[in-house]
C-alpha cells in the first residue's frame, strides 16, 4: 500500500493507476487507499516546499489525485451507507487552486457526504444559488491565498445577505487560514487539513 503514496509523490501516473485497480481488485478497502493517496499528496506538498518540484508537479500530482479519486468514487459509495448531509464545497473568488478542494471533495464523499463543487475562482453569489438549490446545511470554503480572505469576508456576507447564515455552518481551509482568520471573515471553524474538515463537518451536521 505505501507504493501508492510513493509512485504519486514520484508522479508516476500510469504505474499508480494500475496499482490501484489492482488493490481494488484485490478487495483493499478503498478508504485505506484513500489516505495512501492523500500521504502522497503530502510528500508531493513536502517537494514542493522544499524547491524540489515547481507548479507545474503540484499541477500533475493534483491530476493524478484527481483521477484516483475518480477510480475509487463508486467503491466509497458503497462504503458510506446513509448520506449524512449536503455540503457545499469551493475555492472562493480570485483563487483558482483545486488540490486541496478536490481533497477536500473526496474525503468528504468518502465520509458519506453529498458534496455540491462549484469549483475555483467562484463568486460570493454562486456559493449562495448553490445553498438555494440544493439547501445544504453546510458551506466549505478553499482558500489558498491570503490576498483572498476578503472574498470568504464577501461570501459569508453574502449568504447573510440571503437571509440562510442561520441555516448554514461555515467551514474554511487552505494553506493560510487560521483561526484569525475565521473571526476576520466571520466563518465557524477552520479545517487545518482534508480529514479535520470533514471531522468539522461531522460535527456541525
Amino acid at each position: 500500500m505505501a507504493k501508492i503514496s510513493e509512485l504519486l509523490a514520484n508522479l508516476e501516473m500510469d504505474e499508480l493507476m494500475e496499482v490501484v485497480q489492482k488493490e481494488l481488485d484485490n478487495g483493499t478497502d478503498p478508504v485505506e487507499i484513500l489516505k495512501e493517496g492523500e500521504a502522497g499528496m503530502v510528500k508531493v506538498g513536502e517537494m514542493f516546499s522544499s524547491g524540489e518540484y515547481f507548479v507545474s508537479d503540484l499541477m500533475m500530482s493534483g491530476e493524478m489525485f484527481k483521477e484516483m479519486g475518480e477510480m475509487l468514487e463508486p467503491h466509497l459509495a458503497g462504503k458510506t451507507g446513509d448520506v449524512l448531509g449536503k455540503v457545499v464545497l469551493g475555492t472562493v473568488e480570485g483563487d483558482i487552486h483545486d488540490i486541496g478542494k478536490d481533497l477536500v471533495y473526496i474525503m468528504l464523499k468518502s465520509g458519506g457526504f453529498d458534496v455540491i463543487d462549484v469549483g475555483v475562482d467562484a463568486k460570493p453569489e454562486v456559493f449562495v444559488n448553490a445553498l438555494k438549490e440544493s439547501g445544504a446545511p453546510l458551506l466549505a470554503l478553499s482558500c489558498l491565498l491570503t490576498t483572498c480572505y476578503d472574498s470568504i469576508l464577501n461570501t459569508v456576507k453574502a449568504v447573510e445577505a440571503a437571509g440562510l447564515r442561520d441555516q448554514v455552518k461555515i467551514v474554511i481551509g487552505g494553506g493560510p487560514t487560521d483561526e484569525s482568520v475565521v473571526r476576520y471573515t466571520g466563518a465557524d471553524a477552520v479545517g487545518d487539513d482534508a480529514q479535520s474538515a470533514v471531522r468539522l463537518c461531522k460535527e456541525m451536521i
